[in-house]
């Protein structure tokens, strides 16, 4: 008769499991205190003046992958390159965002980072449980970037005087999360790649 009752080796594997894939990398951080409070900050970064260009790539950028679905049905050749064209503009307009405001050699840190948020080491000692940050991701070597808004969940010792902040994502967008998702991934298969 099979038992109910996990052996007490399984229990602890159970508190250590995730809901997502975690790994190890080195990102462009940059981070903002919000209020305890409220809603979640558009604005942290002051990139409010790109906000209807964003939305207006977005709406060009839908209207070209709906097109190309039915395109697809009658020339796949050409279907082929536009997609490869289209990538290709995406990436110029990461490169070029990114060459307008560089992060600086200290906004690049070694993180822990998932789909449900990330933990990385901060020289602040002013951080609690609880408190809100506004984050904005830099995700290599594609450039991506992404905001979210996340809570401190917990706050470890690190070495030198320094703390682990662990966190989760309070506020982010599906398609950010997706982004993630995918980074995640392409991180994994290069480092099958590797090893």
């Amino acid at each position: 008769m099979p038992s109910d009752t996990l052996p007490s080796d399984s229990t602890d594997s159970l508190s250590e499991r995730r809901d997502y894939f975690r790994i190890e990398d080195r990102v462009g951080l940059e981070i903002r205190r919000l209020a305890p409070t409220g809603p979640a900050e558009e604005h942290a970064f002051d990139d409010n003046h790109l906000k209807s260009l964003k939305a207006e790539f977005r709406r060009l950028d839908q209207d070209v992958k709906s097109q190309l679905s039915s395109l697809a049905e009658r020339d796949r050749l050409l279907t082929g390159l536009i997609k490869s064209l289209n990538g290709k503009l995406d990436m110029l307009a990461r490169i070029m965002a990114f060459e307008q405001n560089p992060l600086q050699p200290e906004d690049w840190r070694d993180v822990t980072l998932s789909e449900g948020g990330l933990s990385f080491i901060s020289s602040d000692s002013e951080w609690h449980t609880g408190d809100r940050l506004a984050i904005r991701l830099t995700l290599p070597p594609e450039l991506f970037q992404l905001q979210a808004t996340t809570r401190v969940t917990g706050i470890t010792p690190a070495t030198g005087g320094h703390n682990t902040l662990h966190t989760e994502f309070e506020h982010i967008s599906e398609g950010d999360r997706q982004q993630i998702a995918r980074h995640v991934m392409r991180w994994q298969i290069r480092q099958r790649q590797k090893g």
